[in-house]
């Protein structure tokens, strides 16, 4: 019998979700995602100075403050890993959009596009790319501009019905509901002991993903954020799931019959919701006391990777300047 790994491949597209290109090279997902604390990860193995070595040469040319230039080194850093991915991958590749900008669409637009360009400049079509934005009122604002562009999106950090239909509204490509940080949420307030079946995270995932169907919404549903292999399993069939290497490999040696648990075929066709204003979105998440705190915590730990990712580029410039 086929793994686990197999038998999902067979029903949805799977992603891995890290910056180890060794690991994509191994485990052939179709697509890839990372975050400022993957690539903080990444960035710190030797067997990627090459890429900061190229990202900081690039930088002692720009003008500018100190500040501007260490983030733009990042934001390079960032094109730079996600270029060496879209040549392993046959699909796309997500790159994430500074966290500390999650509140400012103007600053969204502008650092999208120069990601965009910089790709462009290096033989990658925005056809391989997503720009990862947090699912915030101004996030999605800028992803609808950005989609009209031609710029496809992936609205991350998303833990609630309304974000997800707020990001359908504005023509998103591809959402990445969480499932992990919802089941901790929900463990951390006394909940519990889940199964696959009745976990938090994953009951929200299979709402937004029927929610879709029966809208007949084309935004693709992405899972993200898992814990165990169960929540995995019990998100079979969703459009895709973007998993880490060490789950992958799990599956990969898990044996058993993988059923399909999601299927567009088999929800009841309504008509669309009405749009909504950012009145009614704020006052919705607000109500939302789950999503409110996930989304608010989970911004607060990529600005703090990506920090600590400036600083350490910020080291190896004055390295080089003391050389």
């Amino acid at each position: 019998m086929p793994s686990k790994l197999d038998q999902l491949r067979a029903m949805t597209v799977v992603v891995a979700d890290t910056g180890d290109l060794d690991a994509v090279r191994r485990l052939k997902p179709q697509d890839c995602t990372t975050n400022p604390t993957l690539l903080l990860k990444a960035v710190e193995l030797p067997a990627y100075g090459h890429l900061l070595e190229e990202a900081l040469t690039w930088g002692r040319k720009q003008g500018g403050s100190r500040e501007s230039v260490v983030a733009a080194i990042s934001d390079r850093l960032a094109v730079a890993f996600g270029t060496e991915l879209a040549n392993i991958v046959p699909g796309r590749v997500s790159t994430e959009v500074d966290a500390d900008l999650s509140f400012d669409t103007e600053a969204t637009l502008k650092t999208a596009r120069t990601i965009i360009k910089d790709y462009e400049e290096r033989g990658i079509g925005r056809e391989k790319v997503l720009i990862k934005i947090a699912s915030t009122w101004e996030g999605i604002r800028a992803a609808e501009i950005l989609q009209k562009e031609g710029i496809d999106c992936n609205l991350t950090l998303l833990f609630a019905q309304v974000q997800a239909q707020a990001c359908a509204e504005a023509g998103a490509f591809l959402i990445s509901p969480f499932v992990g940080r919802i089941l901790d949420w929900h463990v951390k307030a006394g909940g519990g002991p889940y199964t696959g079946e009745t976990d938090p995270g994953v009951l929200s995932v299979r709402k937004i993903y029927e929610s879709y169907k029966a809208q007949g919404i084309k935004t693709v549903v992405m899972g993200a954020s898992f814990r165990n292999i169960g929540e995995i399993e019990a998100l079979a069939g969703c459009d895709r799931l973007t998993i880490s290497p060490a789950l992958l490999d799990e599956l990969a040696k898990a044996q058993g019959d993988l059923p399909r648990k999601l299927s567009a075929e088999s929800v009841e066709k309504i008509q669309p919701l009405p749009r909504m204003d950012e009145k009614s979105f704020r006052f919705a998440l607000n109500e939302d006391a789950m999503a409110t705190e996930k989304l608010s915590e989970g911004i607060r730990s990529f600005v703090k990777d990506l920090r600590s990712l400036r600083t350490l580029v910020a080291q190896r410039m004055d390295e080089a300047k003391a050389a």
